[in-house]
């Protein structure tokens, strides 16, 4: 990649590609409308530098384009060119005229029935392309989805996977879009092509104008979309059972791709037009206009978590508290501890209810007492094993801990000088709402928290303390 000779930020070229101007930036990096040798307009999007730094990354990043360079299909962008091994892995995909779908809504605002019906089948045919190529999207959100001329087209479908791969400094740039994700990708789970089906279900809230899990900090939305309903009363009545199933707390619950394509095709008893109605009864005063009935909305808008007192967090339906208070004589006093674990198994297809695993959830180790020093409680572990203490700093976030199987371990919400203490024989994987308000140590060492505001971050350790 060529800088510009006046010395701007502006790349000159891109391979063969003669770059134009900047279209955006997101999470994998900037994106660039750039002209191939014969006059064709591309997009290329240029990997960020602590991306291209990582030879995980790359590797990934090598193979997702790859397999998306088969995806098909009337309702995506297709890859025409890209470079792992370039100094910024870069990638290059038809250019689509058009506003993205985020934009057309501030725009022009909210779609009515007949706009998200569309919508929907439009996105639940490009997800059926990318599927069948063995490819999961992972981070499906309006400002992936280019409202062009002949319909909306997806774009970005796999690169999330690799940009998964690697550790990042961006907000949510590790697992998609907080406020889209699905709950097993939220807590770091392997993720399926069900997780596209949640996202998809978001995006026709935000597209109806609400926002499936609220607004906030992205530890919130986060949250939010592994424990609490989606808030679905800005969708017409009609839509909100099958957006519902979208947005399903267990993968097996989803309905297919295929399946939302035979529930989003042309309404079969779309609401007839006013004035057509009124010619129709004009010469039959007896018969009285239908009066459509909508049902009740389902939800109503969740708050904002962390603005709750932590009882209050304890009220979703799929949540399992366990509150121990023991008060000591003279001058020790042991807080309870909350423990708020998922439901369902680790997403390999077809979960059991949340009753049924009820009997398999984890509950969190006990809290040391704050006045112990963090590295002192850990000075003593096992070498043949691994230890992670967390300690929430300043603030609260929510964490997500699992061990080397993939059992939850601890999954809720930190409050300011809380510490939760994990071990196990081989490695813990962490997943945190707000890195930069926690303190983690690391068989006796303690990280240093070089975290930004919001950030989100997923982390594994293994017994030699090392992250991977």
């Amino acid at each position: 990649m060529q800088a510009m000779e006046n010395g701007g930020d502006l790349p000159r070229r891109i391979g063969v590609y003669t770059v134009e101007r900047e279209l955006g930036a997101g999470g994998m990096g900037t994106v660039y409308l750039a002209r191939s040798r014969g006059g064709r307009a591309v997009a290329v999007k240029v990997a960020r530098p602590e991306l291209a730094a990582d030879p995980h990354f790359r590797a990934r990043f090598r193979a997702e384009v790859e397999a998306a360079r088969r995806v098909g299909g009337f309702h995506t962008a297709p890859v025409v060119d890209a470079d792992p091994d370039a100094q910024a892995p870069w990638l290059a995909t038809a250019y689509i005229p058009g506003p993205t779908l985020a934009e057309l809504i501030e725009r022009q605002g909210t779609m009515n029935k007949e706009q998200l019906r569309s919508l929907g089948a439009a996105l639940a045919e490009a997800l059926q392309a990318v599927h069948a190529c063995g490819l999961v999207h992972r981070d499906l959100k309006p400002g992936n989805i280019i409202m062009a001329d002949d319909g909306p087209r997806v774009l970005d479908f796999g690169i999330a996977r690799a940009v998964e791969s690697t550790r990042l400094t961006a907000t949510g740039a590790a697992f998609g879009t907080p406020g889209y994700l699905a709950p097993e990708q939220a807590q770091g789970d392997e993720v399926g092509a069900a997780a596209d089906v949640f996202a998809l279900g978001a995006v026709l809230v935000a597209a109806a104008g609400g926002s499936a899990f609220g607004t906030g900090t992205p530890m919130g939305l986060m949250y939010r979309s592994v424990h609490e309903p989606a808030d679905l009363s800005a969708l017409p009545g009609e839509l909100r059972s099958l957006v519902a199933s979208c947005l399903s707390k267990d993968p097996a619950g989803r309905p297919t791709p295929e399946t939302l394509l035979g529930s989003l095709g042309p309404d079969p008893n779309p609401s007839p037009d006013p004035k057509t109605l009124a010619l129709a009864t004009a010469d039959r005063p007896h018969v009285a206009p239908p009066v459509p009935v909508e049902p009740p909305a389902d939800h109503g808008r969740v708050d904002e978590p962390l603005r709750r007192a932590p009882a209050e967090l304890s009220r979703t339906p799929r949540v399992m508290i366990l509150l121990i208070a023991a008060a000591a004589v003279a001058s020790a006093l042991v807080g309870g501890f909350l423990a708020l674990t998922r439901h369902g198994d680790d997403n390999k297809g077809g979960g059991p209810s949340v009753t049924a695993s009820d009997s398999r959830r984890a509950t969190s180790q006990a809290s040391t007492p704050p006045s112990t020093p963090a590295s002192s409680r850990v000075a003593a572990a096992p070498k043949d094993r691994v230890t992670v203490v967390v300690t929430a700093k300043s603030g609260r976030s929510w964490i997500s801990a699992k061990d080397h199987n993939g059992q939850i371990l601890f999954d809720g919400v930190l409050d300011n000088g809380e510490t939760k203490n994990f071990t196990d024989k081989s490695q813990i994987t962490l997943v945190l709402g707000d890195a930069s308000l926690l303190q983690l140590v690391v068989n006796g060492k303690e990280v240093p928290n070089d975290f930004q505001p919001g950030q989100v971050e997923r982390l594994t350790y293994d017994r030699s303390g090392e992250m991977y």
